[in-house]
């Protein structure tokens, strides 16, 4: 299965060039402060990629899905995933949108107890993750070198082994790492500056 990340485009979706593949996954923040306008905008961005498949999280600019569950129906050309799964072609995805408490955005939870709940609704046998937020301590490390991920997160995935992980957030630490069996990717679009300048990664996976 060809999986083609992207994350953090901030509706600038339309400036990044998306490469074929079989499911396209945003890992979050497509939209500047949730408004259901940059949601109509990113849905139709959507229905005009030739993938088959599409899978949509949240991320913190994403206000809207977390203040009106209504919002989920915006997304027509996608599948939207929040604390859930979906089997595509057999494959089993699970995504989530939230992190460790960050200011007064959305989707935030304080570290521990809180996100440790959230995470142990991760099935056992998820295949490919998709979260917002990073591990810690992988792809996690802001510009002042500070690992930021969450620490219940890599536990958890730790415990499961997806595949694949794909999550964004953390602009500057945009790449892949490969730890315990695990291929992650922090597929961020936008840098720092927020110019949609680093490109989707495309992941090969065997099953």
């Amino acid at each position: 299965m060809r999986v083609v990340c992207v994350s953090d485009t901030h509706a600038l979706h339309d400036q990044v060039l998306v490469p074929g593949g079989d499911v396209l996954v945003h890992a979050g923040d497509f939209t500047r402060m949730g408004s259901l306008d940059d949601i109509r905008a990113f849905n139709d961005w959507l229905g005009r990629q030739p993938h088959r498949h599409k899978v949509v999280i949240a991320g913190n600019h994403d206000f809207a899905f977390e203040q009106d569950p209504a919002a989920r129906a915006l997304i027509t050309h996608g599948h939207y995933l929040q604390d859930q799964e979906i089997i595509l072609e057999g494959v089993k995805f699970w995504g989530s949108p939230w992190q460790p408490r960050f200011f007064d955005w959305a989707f935030n939870l304080d570290r521990g107890p809180q996100l440790r709940q959230v995470w142990a609704k991760m099935p056992a046998d998820t295949q490919i993750l998709v979260t917002h937020g990073p591990p810690y301590g992988i792809l996690d490390q802001t510009r002042r070198g500070e690992a930021v991920g969450c620490e219940d997160l890599l536990a958890r995935v730790a415990q499961v082994r997806p595949k694949l992980h794909i999550f964004g957030h953390i602009h500057e630490a945009y790449g892949e790492a490969q730890d315990f069996g695990v291929h992650f990717v922090n597929a961020s679009s936008c840098d720092l500056r927020y110019r949609a300048v680093q490109p989707p990664i495309v992941v090969d996976v065997a099953f």
